[in-house]
């Protein structure tokens, strides 16, 4: 049995005996100390997804000796994925590239050198430590880039009203020494290198929507300008912020499906002699492991804006080009050619009492579903990037991607924060119909029916009528205001509230009313909400409907 901590170097024939590729040619003490004396890249978000992308793209540049540094990285939301996930293993991983006939492949990660969690507030002298070292990260010269995956709710300041969230406000009101959220932490982290001598930096988002950069941008700005007006920075920190010769925020697509760890690829790497399987859920219900097991297929494509230079992460697999390619590839598949199908499977999923992405595709009606969102809704307004064809990326993701079983991966989980995506993911698409003269939005058909399933899936109840949990999500307590008395079988008034959600541009990104879809998605929530077996009758009639 060989366990992550063990000695690759020493006795490399545990690790092969378990199928395991171990790093070649890399002294990793020297990469640590160099790291940690001269850092280049920092990342915040500890998830799995950064753990199979950007630590594995680290690790070739390692290998293929184009750097001598490796990744830091800090998390501000779970100090227990912190501790019990990278401290623990001293920071590796074990990568588990799952294939479509079943086999894998396997490799060691080594390329994060330090692990951090930041809480400035708090008064555990360890999470003190912690943000003392981010402050001097950041005032190293040396410094190139810093890349985030904090999901879309990590880049949110204010509610459905446009009110600054209660840790939000509070940081504004107090400074750059009392922050606490993701962007008042990295906003007084730039504060600190702007006052230790204002060097560039590339700040990159690889987070999953449309247009991820500028998103980045105004939320730090946001907090900038509000610690401006009340005295505690100067407009010239404003204005470095500001200077793309000193700060960017490069546009990023990235795709790789990496579902929450797999029991069954546990047992499996158990029997092949890897012995750290344990799935950990943390009290944040962020599920991890030792191992991350995700696909084949992977896609980064970033715009080439870095104004400190940057590791040659092209002879990783990555793509660098222009920032008017990069939204042509994102909005390609952030809005019409794969998140917009596993949107549609997570809510359909959830509602029709499915656990695996896998099954649901298996199922006609599903299947033709995102068929019908894909190809025929989406491709309309997907513009060719030439870097990947819109409809071969769907025929992809339709005939090999989903359908993999080997991929474990939930409608559950995709399902998390819906009402973020919602926006990027349908609203765009419905905008470009509304704006373009030789569509027509009224030929819209599976997206609104979508949409109108999202708020059936508000309810928390399935289409046999059985209670189910809904994935966490940041608005769901202000929805369960006006959708918390709609039950299963509402013929009356109580179904109308719903109106206030569909009428509000806000949450989905348009404005519903006045391109003229409202009454149709109101009239599929109340049909579906009607009595039992409702979403599946009409999901029977939208895909075999054909405009």
């Amino acid at each position: 049995m060989v366990k992550l901590n063990d000695d690759y170097i020493g006795d490399p024939d545990s690790f092969t005996t378990s199928k395991i590729a171990v790093p070649s040619g890399v002294d990793f003490e020297t990469v640590r100390q160099k790291t940690s004396t001269e850092p280049v890249w920092a990342h915040f978000g500890g998830g799995n997804l950064f753990r199979c992308m950007h630590a594995s793209f680290q690790q070739v540049l390692l290998e293929k000796g184009l750097t001598d540094k490796g990744i830091i990285l800090f998390e501000t939301w779970d100090d227990q994925l912190v501790d019990n996930v990278y401290k623990k293993f001293n920071n590796r991983s074990l990568e588990v590239v799952l294939k479509a006939d079943g086999n894998y492949d396997l490799k060691l990660i080594n390329s994060v050198t330090e692990s951090h969690y930041i809480n400035p507030l708090s008064e555990n002298p360890v999470h003190v430590t912690a943000y003392a070292r981010l402050k001097e990260v950041f005032a190293a010269k040396s410094l190139q880039l810093v890349t985030l995956t904090v999901t879309e709710k990590g880049y949110n300041l204010t509610d459905l009203n446009d009110n600054y969230f209660e840790v939000v406000a509070n940081e504004i009101a107090a400074g750059p020494d009392n922050v606490q959220s993701l962007i008042g932490i990295l906003t007084a982290a730039l504060f600190t290198r702007f006052t230790s001598g204002a060097h560039p930096i590339a700040l990159l988002s690889t987070d999953n929507f449309s247009h991820n950069g500028d998103k980045l941008k105004n939320s730090i700005l946001t907090v900038a300008n509000e610690w401006l007006n009340n005295g505690f920075v100067n407009a010239d920190f404003i204005n470095y912020l500001e200077d793309k010769s000193k700060v960017s925020y490069p546009y990023s697509m990235i795709d790789r499906i990496t579902p929450s760890p797999s029991a069954a690829i546990a047992k499996r790497l158990l029997e092949d002699g890897f012995e750290d399987v344990e799935i950990i859920k943390t009290e944040k219900s962020t599920y991890s492991a030792p191992f991350v097991n995700t696909e084949e297929i992977n896609y980064l494509v970033v715009e080439d804006s870095f104004p400190a230079s940057r590791p040659q992460l092209e002879s990783a697999g990555v793509f660098f080009t222009s920032k008017d390619k990069v939204g042509e590839v994102e909005r390609m598949k952030v809005c019409t050619c794969l998140n917009p199908l596993h949107t549609s499977l997570a809510v359909l999923g959830c509602l029709l009492g499915y656990d695996t992405i896998y099954e649901e595709v298996k199922n006609p009606l599903l299947l033709k579903l995102i068929q019908k969102v894909g190809y025929q809704e989406g491709l309309k307004v997907a513009t060719d990037p030439s870097i990947i064809s819109p409809e071969a990326f769907i025929d992809e993701v339709i005939g090999k991607r989903l359908p993999n079983p080997y991929i474990p991966d939930m409608p559950q989980r995709i399902a998390t924060d819906t009402s973020q995506k919602i926006p990027i993911r349908f609203g765009v698409t419905i905008s470009l119909y509304s704006k373009n003269p030789d569509l027509d939005v009224q030929n819209l058909e599976a997206i609104p029916f979508v949409l109108a399933a999202w708020l059936r899936y508000l309810l928390g109840v399935d289409d046999s009528g059985e209670q189910f949990q809904r994935s966490p999500d940041p608005l769901l307590s202000e929805l369960d205001k006006i959708t918390g008395d709609i039950k299963l079988g509402d013929t009356g008034g109580s179904i109308e509230k719903v109106k206030q959600i569909i009428a509000d541009p806000k949450i989905f990104g348009v404005d519903l009313v006045a391109v003229g879809l409202e009454e149709r998605i109101f009239e599929h929530f109340k049909f579906m909400v009607a009595e039992k077996g409702s979403v599946v009758k009409l999901l029977e009639k939208v895909v075999a409907e054909d405009k």
